[in-house]
């Protein structure tokens, strides 16, 4: 599997990342473990988790998992996120100094290790000063609790407010963006892929399948059913379901990828995986497989490398379209475009 930098740091991960937000619910802790082998049997070594999967039980599985392969847990990158809910009282979430110091504390534990190699912040927090959260970090760094930290959800002022706030102040600064992004959803590119690349963060693509649409799993006006995420729990996202099977851009972006997948006698899913992986910016994609056959199916993508004709026809018909300013005609992203040849 390809190795890049994590971010600007030198830190080395795998172009693929395994999520575990199904680790202790989806999937049980011998089905957990047997991803986590094959991950790493496939030559991975980048570890996503956080605080609330499963109520803690994604980070527990993996420090069981940690303890019981001494080997590969000298090699494994591991990442976490605080900031939501693990507690009913006023302080057991958001970004403050008070709540991220037993957040923090708490993963330690859970994971069972000395150090965690990427700490982000699972979502912005308007309340907390976000100058008391980078301070926090940057203490949590200097103490050996964290390498480096990132960002999950945030969009562009977001992130350049706090990597400018960090660099005027002297603090270690953000090296990541845990962002939605996929062939379905490519509105991060108006805006905070730009504010990455100038904040010098690298991206870690959630969802990269857009929610099982980009594996074919879905049929146009069929209501899901059977093995998949909304076949099994449509209160999931039935709304916006409906939402994307009336738009055509859907059902535009799957026939393309449905056709480059044929002609290269692959899934699906693996031509989306291997989009994202090739895009700007891109450090490592998280996995979200749930079985050791999908698993299996997604970290074959590694073997991908789409044409630049490929390339070109999925960026063109999987294009955002935003339809007002400043983002639409006549909109600087869209001239910047033109001048740009497209790209």
């Amino acid at each position: 599997m390809e190795y890049r930098k994590l971010g600007p740091t030198g830190a080395i991960v795998t172009a693929y990342c395994l999520g575990t937000m199904t680790f202790g619910n989806e999937a049980d802790e011998e089905t957990s473990h047997t991803l986590l082998d094959d991950y790493f049997a496939g030559g991975g070594n980048f570890i996503d988790t956080a605080d609330v999967y499963s109520a803690g039980k994604s980070e527990e599985i993996i420090g069981r998992w940690l303890k019981a392969r001494p080997t590969e847990a000298d090699q494994a990158v591991i990442a976490t996120k605080g900031r939501f809910p693990m507690g009913q009282g006023p302080n057991d979430l958001g970004l403050s100094r008070r709540h991220l110091g037993k957040a923090l504390d708490d993963s330690l534990r859970r994971l069972g290790i000395e150090q965690i190699d990427l700490y982000q912040m699972h979502a912005w927090d308007a309340l907390t000063p976000i100058e008391e959260t980078l301070r926090f970090l940057d203490d949590a760094v200097r103490a050996g609790k964290i390498a480096y930290y990132g960002f999950s959800n945030y969009v562009g002022w977001h992130i350049a407010k706090a990597s400018e706030i960090a660099k005027a102040q002297g603090y270690t600064r953000p090296v990541t963006l845990q962002p939605q992004y996929n062939l379905l959803v490519r509105d991060i590119e108006l805006e905070i892929v730009a504010a990455c690349q100038d904040a010098g963060m690298g991206l870690l693509p959630w969802s990269p399948l857009g929610g099982g649409w980009l594996t074919g799993k879905y049929k146009r006006d069929n209501t899901p059913t059977g093995a998949t995420r909304l076949g099994e729990n449509p209160s999931r996202g039935m709304e916006s379901y409906a939402q994307r099977n009336a738009q055509e851009r859907t059902w535009a972006i799957i026939e393309a990828v449905e056709k480059i997948a044929r002609a290269w006698d692959v899934s699906m899913a693996q031509v989306a995986l291997a989009w994202t992986a090739a895009r700007p910016a891109v450090t490592s994609v998280i996995l979200g497989a749930r079985t050791k056959e999908q698993l299996a199916d997604n970290l074959a993508a590694a073997k991908l490398r789409l044409t630049e004709e490929e390339m070109a026809t999925l960026n063109d018909i999987s294009a955002p379209q935003p339809s007002s300013y400043p983002y639409g005609d006549g909109g600087t992203n869209q001239r910047h475009r033109k001048m740009e040849g497209g790209r």
